[in-house]
């Protein structure tokens, strides 16, 4: 008779033990499959000059970062003016990745809250971001000089990312580069 419930018991146990565990988690840190592989490649017209066109080839040979961004996020108001304080340092180019978005929309937004990107790229139809296994935007992910992904921020960059996280990531690139 004991022995009935001494099942349902011990799997509620175990499930327990495997909720309070994922609890302890870290929502922000879903790990890339992409760290510390190469990062897609793309061509994609820039949004303030929509003739031009840059590629990941144009980017070889320096540590940058690339911020998926749309107009329509309310997460990216949050990051924008870390992001506008981190470009006036000028430590590494910050490109933004404008992800499904209206070209007016997102040229509106930088001009009401500012540009910190030395060239932003359209991606309307979403599919560099799938490549890039972007779950949402805001994401930043920092990439080295020979094209690798080191990085993936996953929500706002905050201060604390930038001096914790991104500042240290950038010297150890550049001085290994």
């Amino acid at each position: 008779m004991k022995a009935k419930f001494l099942v349902p018991l011990g799997l509620f146990l175990v499930l327990a033990g495997f909720l309070a565990f994922g609890l302890t988690l870290n929502p922000r840190e879903v790990p890339s499959p992409l760290i510390d592989k190469p990062a897609p490649d793309f061509r994609l017209a820039q949004l303030h000059e929509p003739d031009k066109q840059v590629a990941l080839a144009d980017m070889r040979g320096q540590v940058w970062l690339l911020n998926v961004w749309a107009s329509w996020c309310v997460a990216c108001r949050q990051e924008h003016p870390v992001l506008v304080d981190f470009a006036k340092q000028k430590i590494v180019p910050l490109v933004g990745l404008n992800y499904k978005d209206a070209r007016p929309d997102a040229l509106a937004w930088l001009q009401q809250f500012g540009d910190p990107y030395e060239m932003s790229l359209v991606d309307a139809d979403g599919r560099v971001g799938i490549d890039y296994g972007v779950y949402g935007v805001p994401e930043t992910f920092l990439i080295d000089q020979k094209g690798m992904i080191r990085y993936k921020q996953i929500g706002p960059v905050t201060p604390e990312v930038v001096r914790d996280v991104l500042l240290p990531k950038i010297a150890e690139l550049k001085r290994e580069g």
